[in-house]
């Protein structure tokens, strides 16, 4: 009898479309594990958005919705909830972009985070507290608004708002998009502390191959809406196609992972 535990969020061979007619996703499938940290890898339009906000179930304002397969979280079917409903659920996408409300304070942006609560404010209170404990420099940046605040400023405040909700999963797209390498490693450090005491489970989708991988325990390879690889982190790190096609490591004319002849593909997309 198996032991491993049921994963908290699994994604079975979904295909999503747009307007009916762009195919983006292809049986795409993964599983993340309670307490994981799981990372989306890939370039640009290898459809990483469209698998988190097929989770998220924001879709629908893009013309988009999964049309094969099914999402299950906490064990239950969730492909068909409102976006409102997931949060409630537990499920967060924090956005790519750091969409913040540019007209509100820091505190103002993560009391909005707040609204799904059932404990009152002093639920809130300990919750913003928690909060300004993960991050420092938004305690300090509390009174100014969101939108005269640095880029860095801003993903913090997105990650906060997330936590102000009580989620036991995040899902966070491009966390690293147009920021320093110092801020990059200072948000995932605190990824990874919200992940080690809180128990939440994070989903990212990420560009920069080489800094997700430090921090995530496993990982899938997405190219043009397929998922071409996955595996533990260090394997992936290890793994000499790519340490070449993402890590920037090695050299070679292939243009993409479909030109690695040695590797056999798992068509999970037919199951």
């Amino acid at each position: 009898m198996s032991t491993t535990p049921a994963p908290i969020l699994s994604v079975k061979n979904i295909e999503v479309i747009y307007d009916h007619v762009i195919l983006v996703l292809k049986g795409v499938s993964l599983e993340v594990p309670k307490g994981g940290i799981v990372a989306i890898l890939g370039g640009n339009g290898a459809g990483k958005t469209t698998t988190l906000k097929a989770i998220s179930n924001l879709l629908q304002s893009e013309r988009g919705e999964v049309t094969k397969g099914q999402i299950d979280f906490k064990g239950e079917r969730v492909d068909k909830l409102t976006p409102s409903e997931l949060v409630r659920r537990g499920c967060i996408q924090v956005m790519e972009g750091r969409h913040c409300f540019g007209h509100l304070t820091i505190e103002e942006n993560l009391l909005t985070g707040a609204f799904t609560r059932r404990d009152g404010r002093a639920g809130t209170k300990v919750a913003l507290e928690k909060v300004y404990a993960y991050f420092p420099r938004l305690k300090e940046r509390r009174g100014s608004q969101a939108g005269y605040t640095s880029g860095g400023e801003q993903q913090m405040c997105a990650i906060g708002r997330a936590l102000m909700a009580d989620p036991t999963m995040i899902l966070l797209d491009e966390p690293s998009m147009g920021l320093a390498p110092q801020i990059v490693d200072q948000i995932f450090e605190i990824v990874r502390d919200v992940n080690t005491r809180e128990g939440v489970s994070f989903l990212l989708a990420e560009q920069n191959t080489n800094v997700a991988l430090r921090y995530a325990t496993y990982g899938y390879i997405l190219e043009t809406g397929r998922i071409v690889m996955d595996g533990d982190a260090k394997s992936l790190r290890d793994n000499e196609d790519v340490k070449e096609f993402y890590l920037g490591v090695g050299g070679g004319d292939r243009k993409s992972f479909r030109d690695v002849k040695s590797y056999k593909r798992r068509k999970r997309w037919l199951a």
